[in-house]
């Protein structure tokens, strides 16, 4: 391959001047070509991996949600109206549990601090219902807590009502989010270290009223009820206190 190179200056010979000036370029080596094509493949082979290793994390991150959806249905054990009283030595076959150690403890269910894992009732709630039982806290703390229209599988799932939390401070009703900024509270009510106090809690048309030893303490209007498959389900649940409850009964209104 040449080039052509610069015209002389003036005075210099004709043959100099008209003549023009050629270089020589030696054309790229073909040994370079298979250490090119090494580089593609293994560009392409690093490729294949770092979609392989995305692929991987994509699946990891989503073994929650494909374990929910390939859960089975919960089951249905007893029908409404329902009462127990806890006068045995097992739990039983009528409750389901994800973890902690629930336990039946002088005709008493004890839950000691079970970190929100719920004791879900195997019975489907119908929108308009009554729930009532006795429940006590072994701590100053106070923090007694239920579920109600949860899944039977996971925590705030439905309707989490908490009796004294926060340091025996406040008392809510909440929709999915203990937290949530949508929840009902009452600063006013304290719960007293080892007293039994009876829990009413009523639905009607969508409206949570809940009571405690009779007196009305919280409601919750919901305009968007949940119910329904999924969310059909009552639960007792802790989250680091003691609690012990007894005499729950369940009745259609």
């Amino acid at each position: 391959m040449f080039s052509e190179g610069r015209f002389p200056s003036a005075g210099a010979p004709i043959s100099r001047c008209f003549l023009p000036c050629f270089t020589y370029q030696r054309p790229p080596s073909r040994t370079a070509r298979p250490e090119s094509g090494k580089r593609m493949k293994f560009q392409m082979h690093m490729r294949k991996w770092q979609w392989a290793v995305l692929a991987g994390i994509v699946a990891v991150i989503n073994v929650p949600f494909l374990v929910r959806a390939m859960r089975p249905a919960q089951d249905v054990t007893v029908q409404l109206p329902f009462e127990d009283d806890f006068s045995r030595t097992e739990i039983g076959r009528n409750y389901f549990t994800g973890g902690g150690f629930w336990r039946i403890v002088n005709g008493r269910l004890q839950s000691p601090g079970v970190k929100n894992n719920p004791l879900w009732l195997n019975a489907v709630l119908p929108d308009d219902v009554a729930i009532e039982f006795d429940a006590s806290s072994s701590s100053t703390e106070g923090d007694i807590k239920c579920e109600i229209f949860g899944n039977g599988w996971d925590h705030a799932s439905g309707y989490v009502l908490v009796l004294s939390g926060w340091s025996n401070k406040i008392s809510i009703i909440a929709r999915k989010d203990e937290h949530g900024r949508d929840r009902k509270e009452n600063r006013n009510f304290r719960v007293e270290k080892g007293r039994a106090y009876h829990f009413r809690i009523e639905r009607r048309k969508g409206v949570i009223d809940w009571f405690v030893d009779g007196q009305k303490i919280l409601s919750f209007d919901d305009k968007k009820p949940l119910g329904g498959k999924g969310n059909d389900r009552f639960g007792f649940s802790s989250w680091d206190t003691e609690l012990f409850f007894d005499n729950l009964k369940i009745t259609a209104l």
